[in-house]
C-alpha cells in the first residue's frame, strides 16, 4: 500500500510481456524472508524469484496478483500466499490458503478441516460458504477477459454461459473465485493460469463448500486452469466449457 497510487513507481516489462513493480519485489522479498526465518525446511515458490529449497512442503507466493490494476489505480489486486503439500507443486495438494486485498480492505483465508473465512471492511470476521443456486438461469458468473478462451477450446462455451446465465460480469483475477467462495457468485472460470495464481484459491473456495478444477476436471494445479463453482453446478459448467 505504501506505492500504491503514487508517482514514481518502478515499472519493468518480464519477458513473457506481464508487467511487474518494484511493490511485487519487495512484497515477495518480504515474505521469503519471513517464510525463510519461520519455515526454514519447506520450499518457496514464487512468481517474481522462482523456486528455493526442496521438500513436500511448498509455499506458493504471488506477491501482487492484479499488478495492471495495481498500477492503474484499480483497488481489485491481492496478496496469494497458498500452502501446498506434495512432491511437486503442480501434483501436490493445496492445504492452506490466505488472499488478501488490502486496497478493497477484505481478506479471505482458510486450512484444510477448518473452515473458509473472511475479514470485511469494518473488521468483522465471518465463516463463508457457497451459494445453493442449480441452474444456469439463476446463476451469476465472473471471468477476467476473453483471453486464452480460443485457445483453450473453450470460445463457444463462454458464450454459452455468458448467454444463459442470469447475470455476468468480469470481477476479474483472485476477486470472482472469493465471492464464489462466499456465495455472491456461483460460477468463475480463467482458462489459463500459473500455480501462484491458484493455489492459494484452492482451499478457501473447498472449505466454503464449493468445487474449483481444471477445464477439463482435474486438479486444477495440474491442468493450469480453473472453474471454480458452487458444487452443484461444476457437472454443467464443465460440459459446457468441454471442446466441441
Amino acid at each position: 500500500m505504501a506505492t500504491y497510487r503514487k508517482s514514481g513507481l518502478r515499472i519493468e516489462t518480464k519477458p513473457d510481456h506481464t508487467p511487474v513493480t518494484e511493490a511485487d519485489q519487495a512484497c515477495e522479498a518480504l515474505l521469503r524472508q519471513q517464510l525463510g526465518e519461520q519455515r526454514p525446511a519447506d520450499s518457496i515458490v514464487g512468481e517474481e524469484f522462482g523456486a528455493l529449497g526442496s521438500g513436500d512442503r511448498h509455499w506458493v507466493l504471488d506477491p501482487i496478483d492484479g499488478t495492471a490494476n495495481y498500477l492503474r489505480g484499480v483497488p481489485v489486486w491481492c496478496t496469494l500466499i497458498g500452502l501446498t503439500v506434495g512432491p511437486l507443486v503442480q501434483e501436490s495438494e493445496a492445504v492452506v490458503g490466505v488472499v488478501s486485498a488490502p486496497a478493497l480492505g477484505r481478506r479471505w483465508w482458510a486450512a484444510q478441516g477448518a473452515g473458509a473465512h473472511t475479514r470485511d471492511v469494518d473488521g468483522g470476521v465471518r465463516t463463508i460458504g457457497v451459494s445453493r443456486v442449480p441452474s444456469f438461469e439463476d446463476a451469476s458468473f465472473s471471468f477476467s477477459d476473453e483471453v486464452g478462451w480460443a485457445d483453450r477450446g473453450a470460445e463457444q462455451g463462454l458464450r454459452t454461459l455468458m448467454r444463459q446465465c442470469w447475470r455476468t460480469r468480469a470481477y476479474g483475477d483472485f476477486l470472482s473465485h472469493m465471492l464464489v467462495a462466499e456465495g455472491a457468485v456461483d460460477i468463475a472460470a480463467e482458462p489459463f493460469l500459473k500455480p501462484w495464481d491458484m493455489a492459494a484459491l484452492i482451499p478457501v473456495v473447498a472449505e466454503a463448500g464449493g468445487r474449483i478444477t481444471g477445464f477439463d476436471g482435474t486438479p486444477a494445479l495440474r491442468h493450469g486452469s480453473a472453474v471454480t463453482t458452487n458444487g452443484e453446478l461444476h457437472p454443467a459448467v464443465l460440459d459446457t466449457l468441454r471442446p466441441a
